[in-house]
């Protein structure tokens, strides 16, 4: 029995549109100011310079100690389709201040990226604080041109499957987790991508069709309540028969359902012209549009009752008796206002005094849903109250990161033609760490993952049960001595001689990863309240390696 209404994207489309890329990510997807330095670049002669970028992201977002890794594949296919069309040109040439010179947008146009390397994170994997997402090498221009794109496809995805990942932690494994937010979100590229993306966090299903089309995820839905308050009475019940399904003998549905409400207000503790007519009327219609299906939403009305949902509660109860007559089992509610923990409590009370009344063992367990403006706190609260609800809607605060609405991944230079480079600041955490690096997972015993080790990319690997010095980037003094149990090396090629170099997983595949991986964190890094922080620290040759640079490149102050 499906959970309520559900529609399952064609498996064909789906291997169809994942071979596909957004049309809009495109290499004019960028900022005016990486095309103006491409020019100073290509005016300056340094068309054969070679750079090395890392992605990395400075904190953890929704004050937590991990982030899910998202967007790679979407980075992969706009690699594979770089190039400047002739009306980019056109445009460039308009576009860009004063009169450039027509041989560099002839070198624009042969552009591609064929020898640029993408070494990166597996997409679905937590990742930490400093540790390069993404290393992006290849010719000065070209990887500086793709910054702004990069960023833009890394950003959200990251942020939104990491809030996807804590509602999940939050509602824990056998909670149905639905994601609601398409008219919510920042437009329908954002409604898209919140779709997919909570989906490879640990939601279940999306309202959002399109996304179910193109991405394969099962769509799910309901009603609203203009449904409900579209029927007044019995009047507008235009059809009131459904076959049974076992005999094939059409039965009057509003004469079953009205028969059920007498003993069943008993049940509710409402008299049963305290409920609405046009609302039974409603979940009639409904019930005979969609009889394997029936989920109602209860709370549209409260009609002489100080308890919200009692008329809905009665009228549902009603029709899902009359569907139970012809053979049909109701599938449960909806309560999209009011108090949750209690009103879906007392729900729950009354499906198991019906289920034990008329020996009907499957009523105790109809699903009970909730909506109504959810967030991750409210889950937890919820959680404390002793809830009884099977299913969460999650629309604004998932598709909208509300308490975040930003990860801050930075794209930062720290090679140049095999020299490194340093960003030096007076705040600490805006220091870069120089050169092209390595990252290395270390796991303990328990198999928990115990801290994440850059290393400069010369150095040996570490090796399982020889210890390694791991040292804090910037404090001289925190630092210690790590046997790891087992090794992991984070950053794969992933692309190189202008192909992906690795076979992409599926995106129940990526899904599956992300719950994975969260395996492989001790609880006390993934609570929600006062995490403990996932350390991330450098060899003793990094260490030095930055420190050496960093005054190097400072300058010294004169006292006077």
């Amino acid at each position: 029995m499906e959970p309520f209404i559900d529609t399952v994207s064609c498996s064909q489309c789906s291997v169809i549109y994942q071979n596909t890329r957004n049309g809009i990510v495109q290499p004019l997807l960028t900022d005016l100011y990486q095309i103006t330095m491409a020019y100073a670049y290509w005016k300056s002669g340094r068309v054969k310079d070679c750079a090395v970028f890392d992605m990395f992201f400075r904190r953890n977002p929704f004050d937590g100690e991990f982030t899910i890794f998202a967007g790679l594949e979407e980075c992969l296919k706009f690699l594979q389709n770089f190039r400047y069309s002739d009306s980019d040109i056109e445009y460039l040439k308009m576009t860009l201040p004063g009169n450039k010179e027509e041989e560099f947008f002839t070198y624009l146009k042969q552009l591609n990226a064929n020898d640029v390397k993408i070494y990166a994170i597996d997409e679905g994997c937590v990742a930490f604080p400093r540790v390069p997402l993404m290393r992006v090498e290849g010719p000065l221009i070209i990887v500086q041109l793709l910054e702004t794109t990069l960023l833009t496809l890394v950003n959200y995805a990251s942020l939104m499957s990491t809030n996807a990942a804590r509602y999940r932690i939050a509602a824990g494994a056998n909670i149905q987790l639905l994601e609601f937010g398409l008219r919510r979100a920042q437009g329908p590229d954002g409604g898209l991508s919140a779709s997919k993306y909570a989906y490879i966090g640990g939601f279940d299903g999306t309202s959002n069709v399109l996304a179910g089309k193109m991405f394969n995820i099962p769509v799910k839905g309901t009603h609203a309540h203009a449904y409900i308050t579209s029927f007044s009475d019995f009047k507008d019940l235009k059809t009131k028969k459904l076959k049974d399904s076992n005999t094939g003998e059409e039965r009057d549905m509003l004469e079953l359902s009205t028969k059920w409400r007498g003993p069943l207000s008993e049940v509710i503790d409402i008299m049963p012209d305290e409920a609405s007519d046009g609302e039974l009327a409603a979940l009639i219609s409904f019930a005979i549009a969609f009889p394997h299906g029936f989920i109602a939403l209860v709370d549209t009305y409260d009609v002489k009752s100080v308890i919200t949902c009692r008329s809905g509660l009665l009228n549902f109860c009603a029709v899902a008796m009359a569907l139970n007559e012809l053979g049909y089992r109701a599938v449960g509610i909806r309560i999209d206002s009011g108090d949750l923990a209690y009103l879906s409590n007392k729900a729950r009370e009354v499906f198991i005094k019906i289920a034990d009344k008329y020996n009907l063992p499957w009523f105790a367990k109809l699903r009970i849903m909730a909506s109504n403006d959810i967030n991750e706190d409210t889950i937890l609260s919820l959680n404390d109250q002793n809830h009884k609800i099977d299913c969460f809607a999650i629309g604004t605060h998932l598709v909208t990161c509300q308490r975040q609405p930003a990860l801050g991944c930075v794209y930062k230079l720290v090679e140049i033609n095999g020299m490194p480079r340093i960003k030096l600041s007076q705040d600490v955490a805006k220091v870069t760490m120089p050169g092209k690096k390595d990252a290395y997972r270390l796991y303990g015993v328990d198999g928990h993952a115990l801290i994440d080790l850059l290393q400069r990319s010369v150095e040996t690997p570490p090796q399982v049960g020889i210890r390694v010095l791991c040292r804090h980037p910037f404090q001289e003094s925190k630092r210690a001595y790590v046997i790891p149990a087992k090794v992991e090396s984070l950053l794969k090629l992933y692309w190189s001689d202008g192909a992906i170099q690795v076979k992409l997983p599926s995106l129940d595949g990526v899904r599956n990863r992300v719950q994975s991986s969260l395996q492989t964190l001790r609880q006390d890094h993934k609570r929600n309240l006062n995490p403990t922080p996932y350390k991330v620290a450098v060899s003793d040759d990094l260490y030095n390696f930055i420190h050496d640079l960093w005054l190097e490149n400072a300058p010294i102050g004169e006292l006077s």
